[in-house]
């Protein structure tokens, strides 16, 4: 599982020193299992042929890259070749972008104009402030724009398989802009963008899970959010869908809200607490539009959820982000964004929200109701 860390301060006890983290090998093992898997899945599902190998092919080139940019070593390429290797890596998106147009028989030049907007404007602001501290204006807006691609993500540039993968395939791109833009062309420091564990990292995440446990739990109650009504029927899909949540929730978010916008905040503002709770806060907003809006219930947990999130004093509490996402699998509930509803049927409660509904199969969709009531 990801770990985003922000080394902002050297004199934070809890460094990277004691970071094991992935190597080059270990990541691509862990990629070719997980495409495997997918790929295996997708055919027991019923996909094939030359649209089904060309979504499988370029789904494995964009997740290979935010895997393998994680493991040990890989920075050598920033200092290497320089921003020369995010143009590269910008061209490369591109290109997979086409093969999947051509191969899934969808390519229209509006939706490639589309995808090339979306990839080299934030490459041509890198560059425009390249010589910049972190926390240029081009930052800002870079990162402003892919939070709307991800959040009001078009099924129009996906349209295969049915745009049921349209969330999946802007996250993975729109990570793979980020990596280009942020890491290779501005080589913005202190993202800690790698895979690994460190020493008493197991006690930290149970501990951060429990207290905003403590608190999230009776607030939410209280405030009509959620309502506590188990189904163990929903654990049958708890591995699958846990495993989308990590990958194309909780590990996108760290990336954006942590190791970029948190770090360029407290960079800009001299302040780590201001950068942790304005991150924190922004990311409550950024949850606004989830199950109708404006959704305030959801503003409040989710700044709260930020603020456990987002603290630097532990890196371990990074975990804690996909574990509570995982929660509401496990012991799931009812998911209401504004009008409380004994009785109602939504056992996978994340699979209710505009957010984590888009990453579940549609055959996983089907099977539960989810009530969006003002």
């Amino acid at each position: 599982m990801p770990a985003f860390s922000l080394d902002l301060n050297k004199r934070n006890k809890f460094s990277l020193a004691g970071n094991r983290q992935l190597g080059p090998l270990s990541t691509l093992g862990l990629w070719a299992a997980l495409c495997f898997g997918g790929g295996l899945y997708a055919s027991w599902q019923g996909y094939g042929g030359r649209g089904f190998a060309a979504t499988l092919t370029v789904f494995s080139f964009y997740f290979g890259v935010m895997l393998l940019f994680a493991a040990r070593g890989v920075e050598f390429l920033s200092t290497r070749f320089g921003a020369g290797a995010g143009y590269l890596l910008g061209a490369a998106a591109f290109l997979a972008y086409l093969i999947y147009d051509i191969g899934t028989n969808t390519f229209a030049f509006s939706r490639v104009g589309a995808i090339a907007a979306l990839i080299f404007i934030p490459l041509a602001l890198a560059a425009s402030a390249e010589r910049e501290p972190a926390g240029a204006w081009q930052d800002y807006l870079t990162l402003a724009g892919i939070w709307v691609t991800v959040k009001f993500s078009s099924h129009w540039l996906w349209p295969y398989p049915g745009g049921r993968l349209a969330y999946v395939f802007t996250v993975l791109l729109c990570v793979n802009v980020a990596l280009a833009a942020f890491l290779l062309v501005r080589r913005v420091p202190g993202v800690g963008y790698n895979i690994g564990w460190g020493s008493r990292w197991g006690f930290y995440v149970v501990a951060s899970f429990l207290a905003f446990g403590a608190i999230a739990i009776p607030l939410g109650i209280g405030l009509h959010f959620i309502q506590f009504a188990p189904q163990w029927h929903a654990w049958r899909s708890l591995p699958f869908v846990s495993l989308a949540i990590l990958f194309f929730t909780a590990w996108p978010e760290e990336f954006l809200f942590r190791g970029l916008l948190q770090n360029i905040l407290s960079r800009s503002s001299k302040s780590d607490l201001a950068g942790w709770w304005t991150a924190s806060v922004l990311f409550g907003f950024s949850h606004i539009t989830n199950l109708g809006f404006p959704n305030w219930r959801y503003v409040i947990l989710a700044s709260i959820a930020g603020l456990f999130s987002a603290g630097r004093g532990t890196k371990a509490i990074q975990f804690s982000h996909p574990l509570w996402s995982m929660r509401w699998l496990m012991l799931p509930g009812t998911f209401s964004s504004g009008r409380f509803e004994p009785g109602s049927s939504g056992s996978l409660a994340p699979l209710c929200t505009n957010a984590i509904e888009k990453k579940a199969p549609a055959t996983v969709r089907g099977r539960y109701k989810c009530r969006n009531r003002l």
